[in-house]
């Protein structure tokens, strides 16, 4: 009896710290995998869209390039570029998103920076 108290108060208790889009959040330095990056891009990138952030055109743009950089302050992380070639503002035919190197969303913009 005590046990299956126990894996019930664990699994309710994951549960109830995970919020949307938990599966991309990551604990740990250990590398997240390249296709996990991915998938976490394509999920944020339905965020912004969702959210009004980018407009809906996105949705139908795959990602062009992924790389491991180091930031400015001389950190490893992942760089997941979007390119939009009919976009009519041309200051915004590349989207950046930027994730930890264990694959945790950081930031977002169309400036690469």
């Amino acid at each position: 009896m005590k046990y299956i108290f126990a894996t019930v108060t664990l699994f309710f208790s994951a549960n109830a710290f995970a919020g949307e889009g938990s599966s991309c959040h990551f604990h740990g330095d250990k590398p997240a995998a390249e296709s996990s990056v991915i998938e976490c891009a394509v999920k944020r990138k339905e965020t912004l869209i969702s959210k009004g952030k980018i407009d809906g055109s996105w949705k139908a743009i795959n990602q062009d390039k992924v790389e491991q950089i180091t930031s400015k302050k001389g950190k490893k992380e992942w760089k997941v570029t979007f390119k939009d070639p009919a976009a009519k503002d041309k200051t915004k035919e590349t989207l950046y998103m930027f994730f930890s190197i264990s694959g945790n969303f950081l930031a977002s913009n169309f400036t690469g920076e």
